[in-house]
């Protein structure tokens, strides 16, 4: 079986793009959420213009999860175009490219690791550590990882975590933040002002509500689940931050096209330069990648997962409080 750095060795054939097929997911998707978007507008019966709506949601998943495999440059790197149509979304998204890289750069580099700044990711304390804390610190705490908060990503991940945060924190550093929710606050008051509230709600608020929802509570999940495995720094290493923190979520084939195969979660953390529409590649190649730790979008699970609070260093596990 291979093991460690081994693992890695073996996943870097499959970190090569195909260039076109790159350039066909990336305008394929775009044109389906403009499609979707349209339909928020022109259709004749609300229901139709509602399921365009929340279908929109759920393809800005897809189009955030290829934006970010071009962050990695996994695919479409070096392209003037392509950087400045991600630029444009990232803005879209209120996920700006500077702060998002940085960040998710850093969450790939400390994954796990139970004693290192929480940029990136969701904070995780001991069990013993909450215990010592204040008790608005604990009420911070537990509102950060609230189902509550997930479920408004929108508002706390993407809007005040990306940007209003990032600004507050290093405004010299972070302007396009500034600029994203310029951009994002005058393009939706366009709407509200010559389109009215009713295109308001379905042409911005919900796709951005199911967009900012999934994408945070798929975040969450990839590395807050029952079976996940938290270390000290000295014992974190790479691959096993991928195996071990890192969940596999099987799909269907809908949801799978939907968040753009970022299930495969524990292979993108393997190497994040592999293409997200070659990660079921790996899975089928390497036997290994088939061992993860899973979750899944059931409920059962989805509740088993929001319930993990802290780590409990006696019972090496996530537990509640």
């Amino acid at each position: 079986m291979l093991q460690g750095k081994q693992l890695i060795l073996a996943t870097k054939p499959f970190a090569k793009e195909n260039r076109a097929k790159s350039w066909f997911y990336t305008i394929s998707t775009l044109l389906v959420l403009i499609a979707s978007l349209l339909g928020t507008i022109f259709n004749f019966h609300w229901t139709l213009k509602l399921a365009c709506s929340i279908f929109a949601g759920l393809v800005i998943v897809r189009l955030f999860v290829i934006y970010h495999d071009h962050q990695h440059k996994a695919i479409l790197d070096r392209s003037p175009l392509a950087t400045a149509l991600f630029t444009l979304f990232g803005f879209y998204v209120l996920a700006p490219t500077g702060i998002w890289s940085a960040s998710h750069d850093y969450h790939h580099k400390n994954n796990c690791k139970l004693f290192s700044a929480s940029i990136g990711s969701y904070p995780i304390y001991t069990k013993h550590k909450f215990e010592t804390l204040s008790k608005g610190e604990k009420r911070h705490y537990l509102f950060i990882r609230h189902p509550l908060t997930i479920m408004f990503g929108y508002i706390f991940t993407f809007m005040y975590g990306m940007c209003i945060k990032s600004i507050i924190n290093r405004f010299s550093k972070n302007i396009d933040s500034l600029i994203a929710l310029i951009i994002h606050f005058a393009y939706q008051i366009a709407v509200f002002y010559f389109l009215g509230w009713q295109t308001w709600i379905l042409l911005c608020a919900i796709p951005h509500f199911i967009s900012g929802a999934m994408g945070s509570y798929m975040f969450y999940a990839q590395h807050n689940f029952p079976t996940v495995t938290f270390v000290g720094n000295e014992e974190w290493t790479y691959e096993g931050a991928a195996l071990d923190s890192s969940s596999y979520m099987p799909l269907n084939p809908f949801m799978h096209w939907v968040t753009a195969n970022i299930g495969y979660h524990h292979i993108h953390h393997m190497n994040s330069r592999i293409p997200f529409y070659r990660l079921p590649e790996v899975w089928e190649a390497i036997p290994e990648m088939r061992t993860a730790k899973t979750t899944s979008l059931n409920p059962k699970d989805v509740w088993a997962c929001l319930k993990l609070k802290v780590w409990d260093f006696e019972k090496q596990k996530m537990v509640g409080v």
